[in-house]
């Protein structure tokens, strides 16, 4: 019997916990042996839900999989908006190697397929990957939406693009896309994560409407390429602006920009106002901030301090810079106590090993640098191999 799983599966699709979905699809695809329709299992372009949508949202590889053999059983395989959803699911799970797969294999692909596969790899962090795409999505005649265009230059922005961001910006003035707050936006983030800081200013200063990403994309470029004062009177505008509150992002760029200049009171100001005035629960890269921003004003021991009222333990990226903060402060004992917990989580940690014996001989304790050099011999820690990456 021929029957329709979409008004079944659609209602649960709304809410967050589809297991009722899971469940549905599981006894009714390998049970009841139904054909279902394109549109069910599909991606569909009226953004009504479908069978993979509940699914996406919950990052689970495996549904994705259930659904593909399916599709493949009842001969959808080469159904563009079924591929469409297909791609988006593998996407959202993290695999984009049966994502291409899918992408491959339609012979006859959409603008629709184009953009979602390219924002599965730009989402993904695979820059290289969704800017090549993109390169190849233009020669094979497709004009980019605005879906396309504000993951490539995210891509752009993450891999030093500069080049062909403004290629692409160019593209938007002569075809008069319209630039509303997401390509905004994403210019904003393209030209100040590149350094572009003036032109990421002139832009973020022409928008007539800008969300808390905006803001951000905006505060954490000045604070990032050292402009430091200009970050923090930009934060002080977007607390009297009132239109958007900061978040915990927001924060990360204040305290990075207070790492730059050295700023100890104003950044311990800024880290307590977070839970005191705005609500917001420190995160461990907010801890990491503080640590070093105290380390690199050599207050060692408050760093250390900061790093056992965490409420989490401390990772090797924040013991690795109140390390160096140690080395560049000469502070061997506090550097012998950090490298013990960093070699408690990583016990063939290299590079604490050596930044500690490194330390030893500079203060001219020879006896602690044979020490250390017999303790690595013993137990046969190696330098891991360095690699290096050069663009094209």
């Amino acid at each position: 019997m021929i029957i329709s799983l979409q008004a079944v599966y659609s209602p649960h699709s709304h809410f967050p916990l589809s297991e009722t979905s899971l469940t549905l699809l599981e006894s009714s695809l390998l049970y009841t042996n139904p054909i279902p329709s394109c549109g069910t299992l599909s991606s569909a372009p009226n953004n009504n839900p479908t069978i993979l949508s509940p699914f996406t949202s919950l990052c689970v590889d495996l549904v994705s999989c259930l659904v593909h053999t399916h599709v493949l059983k009842f001969g959808l395989d080469l159904d563009c908006h079924v591929a469409n959803g297909l791609v988006r699911g593998y996407s959202v799970s993290g695999d984009l190697v049966d994502a291409r797969h899918v992408f491959d294999e339609i012979p006859m692909k959409s603008l629709s397929l184009w953009t979602t596969m390219i924002c599965g790899y730009a989402q993904n962090f695979c820059h290289n990957e969704a800017l090549n795409l993109f390169e190849g999505m233009i020669v094979g005649g497709f004009e980019p939406n605005g879906a396309t265009l504000a993951s490539v230059l995210s891509a752009c922005a993450r891999s030093g693009c500069l080049e062909l961001g403004e290629r692409i910006h160019e593209f938007m003035r002569v075809k008069g896309v319209e630039v509303g707050v997401i390509l905004g936006t994403a210019l904003v983030y393209m030209y100040a994560k590149n350094g572009s800081i003036l032109m990421a200013g002139k832009l973020f200063d022409e928008m007539s409407e800008r969300n808390v990403v905006t803001w951000n994309a905006m505060i954490c470029g000045l604070a990032s390429h050292g402009h430091v004062e200009d970050a923090l009177s930009l934060f002080e505008s977007m607390k009297k602006d009132g239109t958007v509150v900061p978040n915990d992002v927001t924060f990360i760029g204040v305290l990075s920009a207070c790492c730059h200049a050295g700023l100890i009171g104003v950044g311990h100001k800024v880290f307590c106002s977070m839970k005191d005035v705005h609500g917001i629960e420190p995160k461990i890269e907010h801890y990491g901030c503080m640590v070093d921003l105290l380390g690199r004003g050599g207050k060692l021991l408050e760093a250390e301090e900061m790093i056992k009222r965490m409420p989490w333990k401390p990772d090797v990226v924040i013991l690795g810079s109140l390390l160096a903060a140690s080395k560049n402060n000469g502070n061997t004992e506090v550097a012998e106590r950090v490298v013990k917990e960093i070699l408690t989580l990583e016990p063939h940690n290299h590079g604490a090993h050596v930044a500690l014996s490194n330390m030893y001989a500079e203060a001219g304790q020879w006896q602690e640098v044979l020490r250390l050099r017999k303790t690595m011999k013993e137990e046969k820690v190696k330098k891991a191999p360095g690699w290096s990456l050069v663009a094209t």
